[in-house]
């Protein structure tokens, strides 16, 4: 592939979005994606409720794209259109809490309609690439999402931070679906002060 196709691909894997794990551990509460760790990762089997899914996703843990390693306060919203696509809005700042705040809007096609689990990310026409949710908690307050050769991942939230305990089990999972936790970032989520407070 040129090398200036390989661009749109992975900005659309940079629009993840990515995850708040609720309950006593992914063990218990997790519903776990297929695959063994040497194939290609695949989303969860169980269904997503897209309509729960929706709204506003804090990036709590990543391995990053290009454009996200130092990105602070990185938000990723989900919208339902009326034609079932996803209206995105992938935002953070660039370099630091008061940096200047970058935002991306590329557009979600689910993939797989039994599960609604497994989506394509655009960014620029035609190029699409394949977001997968791993991970959701049954409370849809945490997710984890992937791509087929891990080499890219999110561990979003409802809330900008998790407990330790949380990330070490998250961190776990994404170690025991062949991902690569050395490269994990944390993303700073530090609100700049308001000049009215």
């Amino acid at each position: 592939m040129h090398a200036s196709a390989l661009v749109p691909l992975r900005l659309a894997a940079a629009s993840v979005a990515i995850f708040a794990l609720a309950g006593s551990g992914c063990q218990s509460t997790a519903h776990r994606a297929g695959g063994a760790p040497d194939g290609p990762l695949r989303a969860m089997e169980r269904p997503v409720d897209l309509q729960r899914f929706m709204g506003d996703w804090y990036v709590v843990l990543h391995i990053p794209t290009f454009i996200e390693k130092h990105a602070h306060n990185a938000i990723e919203r989900y919208e339902l259109d009326d034609d079932g696509t996803i209206a995105t809005t992938f935002s953070f700042n660039k370099a630091g809490p008061d940096g200047p705040r970058k935002t991306y809007r590329p557009r979600g096609f689910v993939y797989n309609t039994e599960t609604n689990a497994e989506w394509r990310m655009r960014f620029v026409w035609p190029f699409k690439a394949a977001y997968l949710i791993v991970y959701l908690d049954d409370h849809y307050e945490t997710t984890v999402i992937g791509v087929p050769d891990r080499s890219y991942a999110w561990i979003m939230a409802r809330t900008p931070t998790l407990p330790e305990t949380r990330l070490r089990e998250l961190e776990t999972l994404l170690a025991e679906t062949g991902h690569d936790v050395s490269k994990l970032r944390r993303v700073p989520q530090i609100r700049p002060a308001r000049s009215d407070e």
